[in-house]
């Protein structure tokens, strides 16, 4: 069984696909979903009513509007750079695995 070989010169860029993601005139339409996420995620804070829950300490930060969404965007954003930190720390040399 013989496959058909490629000619090395198109193999180069152009007769290659990227991944759907990754090109560029998909950026817009990423985008445009993911604001429409971030709105669908925020808009249910017109139509509840949030109780604080450590309120007799005086702590009644968690009843603002979109809290859970700002929380979590800055806790993962915390992480992240954690990991960075960490990562600067904790690497090994890249000749680690061949001495």
């Amino acid at each position: 069984m013989n496959t058909p070989r490629k000619d090395p010169k198109t193999q180069t860029g152009q007769d290659e696909r990227k991944h759907w993601l990754y090109r560029s005139e998909n950026l817009p339409k990423l985008w445009l979903i993911q604001i429409v996420i971030l709105v669908l995620a925020l808009l249910p804070e017109f139509f509840i009513h949030h109780h604080a829950h450590i309120e007799q300490s005086g702590f009644t930060l968690d009843t603002s509007f979109g809290f859970f969404a700002w929380y979590g965007f800055i806790a993962c954003t915390g992480m992240v750079a954690l990991a960075k930190i960490l990562g600067i720390f904790l690497k090994r040399k890249d000749t680690y695995y061949d001495e």
